[in-house]
Parts: C-alpha cells; structure tokens; sequence
C-alpha cells in the first residue's frame, strides 16, 4: 500500500505585524455613537480572530482627544478644532506602528479621522520610496468641502482635504500637500453623492466604481481593475466604512444607505485584496453599536478583516487565482454622475 501523501512543508516566514489603534470619537459625524465602534470592535472579537491565524497581534488601546462639543457648523465646518486634534494625534501614532514596521489598524471613529491616518501613510511612503494606493470602500464618496456641504460634518470631506481641498491644518498633515493624488485613489461601493461633491469628484478625476458600475461588471472585475499593477513596492491601504456594506447586513451604522455590496460580494473583495499580499495599513470606520443589533455589524466587521489578513475557505496556491493582478492594465469606467 502506498504511504498516505503529505503536503510539503510550506517555507518558514515571519508573522505578519498588526498594531491595533482605538480612535474613540464621533466630532466630525453627523450621528452621535461611533465613538464606541473600537470596543465593539474588540468585544466582536478582533484580536482573537487574528490571533488564530499566527498574526503578531498588538492593541495600542485607545488614543485621547478632545469631547464632542455639539456645536453647530462655523465658516462650512463643525468641529474643526477638535478634529484638528483627533486627526494630529492618529497621524502620529499611526506613523510610529508604521516605522515599526508593523500594519496599522485603525479602530475608529467616523471617517475623517483617516485624514490622519492616510496622511501618516502618504508620508511614510514618500520616505520609503514607495508608492501609494488607497482603496476607499464606502457608500459616499467623501469629497464634500466647506463651500458644497450640507451639513458642515468633516466625515462627509476626507477624501477632499486628503486630495488637497480644504484648510491647511488638515490638507498638510502628511507635510506635503496634497497628500493624496487622484490616480492613487479608487472608490468603491458608492452610492450616495451630494450634488456638488458629484461635479467636483468628475472635475479631479477620481475613479469612482459605484453600485452601478459593480452591478455591471460583477464585484470580481471591479477589483481586478482597482488591484491591477500592484507590485513589491506597493503600499497598499484599505479604508472601510462599514456603511459599505448593504444595510440590511450591517445596520450598525450612522448613514445607512440601501442597496450595498451584498455579503458574498464584500467577501469576494477582501480575499482578493488578501491574495494580493500587499495590504500594509486598515482604517475600519463608522460602526455604530448605538444603532446596531446584539453587535452583529462589528461582528460582521471582523469577519471581513479576517479575510483581509487571509481567511478562506480553502488553501488556495497563487496560480489557482483567477486573475493576475501585477500584469493587467488598469480599466477604467464613468465615473459616478
């Protein structure tokens, strides 16, 4: 009888390096409550999942800034100067895991807080020698700015002040304005765009792949697209809002929109940026446990951060991908209208 077949030992490496970062606060939302998104976050079990897979796991445990005042919007704003604060104190101390040489996990918080977090990661990149790409999956675009918002909440204009639009203490966080350029951005998931971010987002030209765009072509072609080129010099940075996802799976969130990637497509997306192997920084935004279901959405958060960092169903080698994302061109589609 033959002797039973032993898989070949796989070749030793070492441990991926996470650092978890609590951001605490909701200043610049438009809903009380995602302040608490980073305990629910650990409560979910975050730490423990990752653990399970060899992962070099750190808590930082939670940052400190200032309260949420309240206060209505001033000059297009609401809460500038705490943001400021928020957004100064996440830039250092996600370029401190970075120069570490460890990923860091952003635990937010609302969304403007990855003006910090990006503008840490464009200046490490700028000091490596490498080169950027931020993939922003979120159910609105984020390009609002003082002079086209409606509300004056700083979570709606990330992505604007990261490209170069707005006041100075936010666009030159990372030392270098901008600190973000459109053709090192896509979007994903959009599906919920003010009137006048919609022409300022055609006018900078950023690739936007919204609802329509994944309806068409299929979640899997959306991120050939979006992965496509990366290389060994590729810093790649992944910035979730968990109002991705379709509401109805993820109902723990402030701006809730209808009609998201579905689980299985959300799924798809991040085994295929894990298969890339280049994911070196993670905001997870937005997560709202005041308006969650017995913890479910961050319990659904988790999920997709595990398969982030390489949870699959099966043990699957490089050439059983399906797609080559260092060879095939960037596509490109109409941007959102």
């Amino acid at each position: 009888m033959n002797a039973p077949y032993k898989l070949p030992p796989r070749p030793p490496h070492p441990p991926t390096r996470i650092s978890l970062i609590g951001v605490p606060t909701d200043v610049g939302a438009s809903v009380r409550g995602c302040s608490m998104g980073p305990e629910a976050l650990r409560v979910a079990g975050l730490a423990e999942a990752l653990e399970r897979f060899g992962v070099d796991i750190r808590d930082c445990g939670n940052l400190v800034g200032p309260a949420n005042p309240q206060r209505a919007a001033e000059q297009g704003f609401r809460h500038l100067d705490e943001v400021r604060s928020w957004e100064h104190v996440v830039h250092d101390a996600v370029l401190a895991e970075l120069q570490a040489e460890r990923i860091p996990v952003m635990l937010g918080g609302d969304h403007s807080l990855a003006i910090g977090s990006i503008s840490a990661v464009s200046r490490h990149c700028r000091a490596t020698g490498r080169k950027l790409r931020v993939l922003w999956l979120d159910a609105h675009a984020d390009f609002n700015t003082a002079s086209i918002t409606p509300s004056g909440n700083i979570h709606g204009m990330p992505v604007s002040c990261l490209c170069g639009y707005g006041p100075q203490e936010l666009t030159g966080l990372s030392g270098d304005i901008p600190a973000l350029h459109p053709d090192e951005l896509f979007e994903i998931g959009i599906r919920s765009v003010d009137p006048g971010e919609k022409r300022l987002v055609h006018e900078v030209g950023i690739e936007v792949f919204d609802m329509r765009s994944i309806d068409e072509l299929g979640m899997r072609d959306v991120m050939q697209r979006v992965l496509a080129g990366l290389d060994d010099n590729t810093h790649l940075h992944v910035s979730l809002d968990v109002d991705f996802l379709d509401s109805a799976i993820a109902p723990g969130v402030g701006t809730a929109v209808h009609g998201g990637p579905t689980y299985r497509e959300a799924q798809l997306c991040m085994e295929m940026i894990a298969d890339t192997g280049r994911l070196a920084s993670l905001d997870v935004v937005e997560l709202n446990p005041a308006l969650d279901v017995r913890n479910q959405t961050a319990e659904l958060a988790v999920d997709l951060v595990e398969s982030l960092f390489g949870k699959s169903t099966l043990m699957r080698s490089p050439q059983d991908r399906m797609y080559d994302h260092t060879s095939m061109d960037k596509g490109r589609v109409p941007h959102a209208h």
